[in-house]
């Protein structure tokens, strides 16, 4: 099995440098890359000067995660790609569980390790955490990460389970795979890319795995913070987007009105909270939402519900009104 891990960067010179190095020292075996997103800093000297053996493929625009991946990636040869965030630090080992994995399950198509917190190392982080799932109105959660609050790691998500998504910090995806799925779609730009994608994989009827028996570092928020209003707009907007082409179409419709609504009551909340660049953030989500409807609705292709992975309600539910903090609290239907 040949792995290539890729590393997507614009303008992470300073990331690089910090944690290139884990990646190269614990990676025998792999080839590596490093895809630049026309970075305006030194990240492709430094890379160039310092790691000759690393291969760097420059595209020519920013083009944001999604479209540097689907760029990068056709000049990448491999049966894997790991898609590797600049801002991961990996450990020793932590490659032979996912390749083992993949070996005794040839059905798994991607598979995500455990995302662990640099600056809280005991901590999960909130990029894809302990495996991801989506609750019953499509909101995507994560075990030991719901919402703001991140679990204590004391080998709870220590297996190896099938999950609904994989997160794109650090996921491992067959290239077949990948490109039978066309990619990443381009009009995402970054986040929640991650969460379509493996949808359109479940539709397609390929497995994903979480596999706790490897576990990285993710520093988190080197692109975009949690707070930042342009991330708000992206999730709120994406999120979207995956009702409306991975549902089967009364249920996308149903689905897309319920969660206009509840994205009003997060207006209203971020109103409080004074916090009104996130509120104009869900607005714009919402108007971007209406220009793109006829192309994401063109963009449907066999969607399927399957029940088995949305045991949860309502994820925003069970969080805000019933205070449940830990994915194992989680009330199940």
């Amino acid at each position: 099995m040949r792995i290539a891990i890729v590393i997507l960067n614009w303008n992470g010179e300073v990331l690089l440098e910090r944690y290139l190095p884990s990646v190269i020292q614990y990676s025998d075996g792999a080839d590596i890359y490093v895809v630049d997103n026309a970075s305006t800093d030194g990240s492709v000297a430094f890379v160039e000067t310092n790691y000759p053996n690393v291969t760097v493929v420059q595209n020519a625009k920013n083009g944001g995660f999604t479209t540097g991946y689907n760029i990068g990636l056709k000049s990448v040869e491999a049966d894997v790609y790991c898609l590797l965030n600049s801002d991961v630090e990996v450990t020793e080992g932590w490659l032979e569980p996912i390749i083992k994995a993949f070996n005794e399950n040839k059905d798994a198509a991607i598979i995500q390790p455990k995302i662990l917190d640099l600056m809280r190392k005991d901590h999960f982080e909130y990029a894809g955490a302990g495996g991801g799932f989506i609750d019953q109105l499509g909101y995507p959660f994560c075990r030991g990460r719901i919402f703001q609050e991140l679990e204590e790691d004391k080998g709870q998500y220590d297996d190896i389970i099938e999950i609904f998504w994989a997160t794109g910090a650090c996921m491992f995806i067959k290239s077949d795979v990948f490109w039978d799925l066309k990619g990443f779609d381009e009009d995402y730009f970054a986040h929640q890319e991650e969460v379509d994608l493996c949808w359109r994989a479940k539709n397609k009827g390929y497995k994903i795995l979480y596999v706790g028996t490897s576990h990285v570092y993710h520093l988190g928020g080197s692109t975009l913070s949690n707070m930042n209003p342009k991330k708000t707009f992206l999730n709120f907007r994406n999120s979207l987007f995956s009702l409306m082409k991975n549902l089967p179409r009364r249920k996308a419709l149903i689905l897309v009105l319920i969660r206009l609504l509840s994205d009003g009551v997060a207006a209203l909340r971020f109103i409080f909270q004074l916090k009104f660049t996130h509120c104009f953030a869900i607005l714009k989500a919402h108007l971007s939402f209406y220009r793109h409807f006829g192309k994401m609705y063109k963009r449907r292709e066999k969607a399927n519900f399957i029940p088995k992975y949305y045991k949860v309600k309502s994820i925003v539910w069970q969080h805000f009104v019933h205070h449940i903090k830990n994915f194992n609290d989680l009330v199940k239907h």
